[in-house]
């Protein structure tokens, strides 16, 4: 098992360098091999569906491009075998190409193709039974390497939350006392998520061009891992599901709104369907592999693009003006329950050491609910939820905040500054229109 995890890291360096230099290679010529690879990248990655649970997040290629579910067969040697050479032809495919001269979003292009297909030797490397350590994985799979951080820099944030939260004495039972009060009614939810999710296209028109078509259907449901999912079909239509297992807050209707629909991943999907699908015939974006390098554009352009269609205090403001009277809250500590809500932002990273530590076994079960506890303010519930996440779809969870955090600052950094909306939302949709790479983020 440690041969093959040396082989992976070896080959993710590699990729990692294959598109320097490059010569002159006519353009048609080089489209043409590049859709052949991504054909046969698309028809793989199909094929990994019928082996890996949830793998498959959306797909609106041909039909006649899936496999029969009869065409699975037991997994064994020879099928991992099989697998891995596939992918390695491609690999190769795209290795001879290397040496070309490509336009900008060509090279993106490839890049792109090489880090997923690297993703893809490493799932199947799940499926033959082999199991990587939560920042291995994080590398292979997203193309990430997401940050380690003390229990020292979440105390910190503690230390500040326990100034600013009424009463005194336990700082999480004084949080979830707190935030019982911004609970959303069952009975005045949908009522609330519509009009958050009307706001948030409405917004997002104002500076997007999304297809005449684009839809989207909301649906309730219970028993999921997950607080809310988009399922996007293609021809612009999505399924937004909501969980209700769990007390919903005030602010999480703008939040769920804003990143499962507008500007997150419905509108994600379809401006790659669009741009690069339909425009450009690059099929391999008419799959969308759950556990690859695009779910961290995904999520991070997603939890990003929260701030990016309410910049500064117009999430609160619209929240006070419109939701709370929705959901028949009170408004008059919104200000402040926004600002704790802001610090408790930066405590999503203690997810991730939570969901490290109990992956890598460092921890039992019983330890990781009460870190939650201690740091995230979750309830014994709501921490099983989490642990029931983290066992379901491991490292994924680096992809909300470490996505988010490259997502911002690489907007900020081509100039998508606050004080520049207008240029923000230009580079927002560009990266949303792209086939970027989190390496590509840095």
């Amino acid at each position: 098992m440690k041969s093959k995890r040396i082989i992976f890291i070896i080959l993710s360096i590699v990729l990692q360098t294959t598109c320097a230099e490059r010569k002159q290679q006519p353009s048609n010529e080089l489209e043409l091999t590049m859709n052949e690879i991504a054909e046969k990248y698309v028809k793989l990655v199909l094929k990994i569906d019928l082996y890996k649970a949830d793998y498959i997040d959306a797909y609106y290629g041909p039909d006649e491009w899936k496999p029969k579910t009869s065409d699975k067969q037991e997994i064994d040697s020879v099928l991992i075998s099989s697998l891995n050479n596939e992918t390695d032809e491609l690999l190769n495919d795209l290795e001879a190409l290397k040496d070309y001269q490509a336009t900008e979003i060509e090279a993106s292009r490839f890049r792109f193709l090489s880090k997923q297909l690297l993703s893809v030797k490493g799932t199947i490397f799940q499926i033959s039974g082999g199991q990587f350590q939560f920042d291995q994985e994080a590398k292979i799979i997203y193309d990430a390497e997401p940050p380690v951080f003390a229990g020292d820099h979440f105390d910190n944030i503690i230390h500040k939350l326990d100034s600013l939260l009424p009463g005194n004495g336990n700082v999480s039972e004084r949080m979830n006392e707190f935030r019982d009060q911004f609970i959303i009614p069952a009975d005045k939810l949908d009522t609330v998520f519509i009009a958050a999710i009307n706001e948030c296209r409405k917004r997002s028109l104002q500076h997007l061009q999304l297809p005449e078509n684009e839809n989207f259907k909301v649906e309730y449901v219970n028993n999921q891992p997950w607080g809310a999912y988009n399922w996007y079909k293609g021809n612009n239509y999505s399924l937004i599901q909501v969980n209700t297992d769990l007390p919903i807050y005030i602010d999480r209707a703008i939040d769920l709104a804003a990143h499962e629909g507008y500007p997150g991943h419905h509108v994600f999907n379809a401006l790659l369907e669009n741009n690069l699908v339909n425009k450009k015939g690059w099929v391999e974006f008419s799959v969308y592999p759950l556990f690859s390098p695009i779910s961290l554009i995904a999520e991070g352009t997603a939890n990003y693009g929260i701030d990016v269609a309410f910049p500064g205090n117009e999430q609160v403001e619209f929240e006070k003006e419109v939701l709370f009277p929705l959901a028949g809250l009170n408004a008059e500590e919104a200000d402040l329950h926004h600002e704790i809500i802001q610090l408790t932002e930066d405590l999503t990273y203690a997810g991730n050491e939570a969901a490290r530590n109990y992956l890598d076994e460092k921890w039992t079960r019983e330890e990781t609910v009460e870190y939650l506890q201690k740091y995230t303010f979750s309830s014994i519930d709501k921490a099983e939820k989490k642990i029931d996440f983290y066992e379901k779809y491991r490292s994924y969870v680096i992809n909300y905040n470490y996505g988010e955090d490259l997502v911002r600052k690489y907007v900020e950094r081509n100039g998508g500054t606050a004080d520049y909306t207008g240029r923000r939302w230009r580079i927002f949709e560009q990266l949303l229109s792209s086939p970027k790479t989190p390496s590509d983020l840095k």
